[in-house]
């Protein structure tokens, strides 16, 4: 699997991006305009003969955060979890269509999954972390893959860039299943960065939070963005509208299969979808 661009290479950031598309065109960029890190194209995944999704196309921005919005049961997590392979581990699954990491297929027969998850990081629904020290918790990756450097050095960079450091400097030996829900998923999300990922995807990271750790995870996802791509997929509409820089909404058809409504800036997508079932469902009309 290629490269990609190197680490330091100069890269606009999200807002640099946005701010000269703003400036070319006087309007806020669509995904199109945009660098792309992921490219999705007509996708349609089954489980065994049960059709999940159908004819997907999106465009995931260079460090941009894209939400993926929509009821239950319309394959947000499934397209997610798409994106790094790890549909893979499921009996049954299979994938129709293209899906692309810098231009390079992610489902070619010569890609290492685990390589593709390593660039392509994931953080679940529910904090998990391992039941080891909070040192050994972000450790973990790198050691893993054979890293050979200082690993302290490690551990609080990844510590301190998931805005936990200040917090758990002085009990880096205790067992990161004691700390607090919300200091948990920064755990989880300093574990996934430890391996120097390209893009995150988060599945419905606070959705177990309450809501002051809930804005602390929203302000580190905006943080984390000036460096990262990120991808997150959440229930929670003022969620998406607060922290997300374009949206897709995802509904369930009839014979049970998801599809991608409408996809676009967030701020048009909210305030003026194309879409009548978007606009029935940021509204509240079902869902």
């Amino acid at each position: 699997m290629c490269s990609g661009p190197p680490a330091t290479s100069p890269r606009a950031t999200g807002g640099e991006l946005i701010s000269t598309v703003r400036a070319q065109t006087g309007s806020a960029p669509t995904p199109a305009e945009l660098p792309a890190v992921i490219e999705i194209a007509a996708a349609s995944v089954y489980y065994g003969s049960f059709r999940a999704l159908d004819q997907v196309s999106l465009r995931v921005a260079e460090r941009q955060i894209t939400a993926l919005i929509g009821p239950s049961g319309c394959g947000k997590s499934t397209l997610l979890r798409c994106m790094n392979r790890m549909n893979d581990l499921i009996a049954g699954f299979r994938l129709e269509g293209h899906l692309s990491y810098r231009g390079e297929d992610l489902y070619a027969r010569d890609v290492d999954p685990v390589e593709v998850r390593r660039r392509i990081g994931m953080v679940f629904q529910k904090p998990n972390p391992f039941p080891k020290s909070i040192f050994e918790n972000v450790a973990f990756g790198p050691k893993a893959h054979g890293f050979r450097g200082n690993m302290a050095d490690v551990v609080e960079s990844s510590l301190r860039a998931a805005a936990l450091w200040d917090e758990v400097k002085d009990k880096l030996n205790e067992s990161g299943i004691a700390l607090s829900g919300g200091q948990q998923q920064r755990l989880c999300i300093a574990r996934a960065l430890a391996v120097q990922p390209d893009v995150i995807l988060m599945d419905e990271p606070c959705s177990a939070l309450d809501p002051i750790a809930t804005l602390k995870i929203e302000d580190l996802m905006k943080e984390l963005a000036k460096t990262y791509t990120i991808v997150i997929v959440t229930h929670n509409m003022q969620q998406a509208a607060r922290v997300a820089d374009h949206t897709a909404f995802l509904m369930m058809r009839p014979d049970r299969a998801g599809e991608l409504v409408e996809f676009g800036d967030t701020d048009t997508l909210f305030t003026t979808p194309r879409d009548k079932r978007t606009e029935d469902y940021i509204t509240g009309r079902f869902g």
